[in-house]
């Protein structure tokens, strides 16, 4: 029985090219009390592989998170078998703004301990007790009220490229990083303010609003299927859009643009520029923001000790790889030392003080 990949990502996308099939993008989470992962998993990967899904899917026994792509052709089957599992039947699917059929190369569907990492230690955290969601138009409304606090839950380079106007937008590599920051910083209004949250998709905020609620806070929302479907949710209505710039996204594709305007700067010549790449020296890595004449002049690359030897011989790069992991700066993402634009960092103690009073 196969219950793994038998193409590599190179293959894949020719087939897909050969096919000349529209795929969709989407996305969907769902907390809920898995007694089995393994069990689970396998059988996902069996009917998925069958309807030529390909995409990222981590099981827990919390729940389910699903980022992926699919033939269209095939996606009211696919819906069908979603349906059919208790709890995932009428689930919401986010379907991605910008459609791009090399979203996704490969099938991955992996048990996990957390389908979010959170770094919590707490046996009485249940995290289905959630937050009150909310939808565009309410949101909209909310964060418009002087009672209301603002939260991003996504990492710093996610929201160095876009988010929503008046957000708190917490400098921190993990969501891991955020949860006890921010609940230290804004303990003295867990009774007077709306504590707003949202995220990509929604998955993250959920889990935060649940652990905030579980530590007191009386007043906390979340914005219903993050910004992918605020989006949708504000183009269908025609209603004002209040997020700023693109939505960055975990495929191959990086980002969403939500509007035209360009918040971020190339991290090499400060430029305006919000499109991430990841350094083409196999040895580095890096995911950082490049503009296109530095894209040219670098060779995709983060620096000049890294284009040289991107452009070496191939065989004389691996055996300078032999036995070497990757740079420590893969994890900085855009935070590198070399990088002269790189976003600064501030003090989100004090950022969320100000806000918050």
């Amino acid at each position: 029985m196969q219950l793994y990949n038998t193409l590599s990502a190179k293959e894949r996308a020719e087939l897909i090219e050969k096919a000349g099939k529209d795929r969709l993008t989407i996305s969907f989470y769902q907390y809920a009390h898995i007694k089995n992962p393994k069990e689970f998993r396998d059988q996902l990967f069996i009917t998925w592989n069958a309807l030529d899904v390909l995409g990222r899917i981590y099981v827990a026994k919390e729940g389910i998170n699903a980022q992926l792509s699919l033939p269209a052709e095939n996606f009211e089957d696919f819906k069908n078998h979603l349906y059919s599992i208790d709890f995932l039947d009428g689930i919401r699917l986010n379907i991605a703004i910008e459609q791009d059929n090399m979203s996704f190369l490969k099938l991955k569907v992996k048990v996990r301990d957390k389908i979010v990492a959170d770094g919590l230690e707490d046996d009485t955290f249940d995290v289905t007790d959630k937050g009150v969601h909310v939808k565009a138009e309410r949101f909209n409304e909310l964060i418009e009220d002087e009672n209301t606090i603002l939260v991003d839950m996504r990492n710093h380079y996610e929201s160095e490229i876009g988010h929503f106007k008046n957000a708190i937008t917490p400098d921190v590599d993990t969501f891991r990083e955020s949860l006890p920051i921010i609940e230290d910083d804004l303990k003295e209004h867990k009774e007077d303010k709306n504590l707003v949250m949202y995220c990509t998709g929604g998955i993250r905020c959920e889990k935060a609003s649940a652990y905030f609620k579980h530590k007191g806070f009386k007043n906390v929302f979340q914005l219903e299927g993050g910004i992918i479907e605020y989006t949708r949710q504000v183009n269908d209505k025609n209603l004002e859009n209040k997020f700023i710039g693109k939505n960055f996204v975990f495929d191959e594709r990086r980002s969403e643009r939500i509007s035209e305007d360009i918040i971020a700067q190339c991290h090499q010549c400060g430029a305006p520029c919000d499109t991430h790449t990841n350094c083409a020296n196999d040895a580095c890595h890096l995911l950082f923001i490049q503009c296109e004449k530095c894209k040219e002049e670098m060779n995709n690359c983060c620096s000049t000790n890294c284009k040289e030897i991107h452009e070496l011989p191939y065989e004389e790069q691996k055996a300078l790889r032999k036995g070497q992991g990757n740079s420590n700066d893969i994890f900085k993402k855009g935070r590198a030392d070399h990088l002269p634009y790189k976003k600064d960092l501030r003090n989100i103690f004090e950022t969320l003080k100000h806000k918050a009073d």
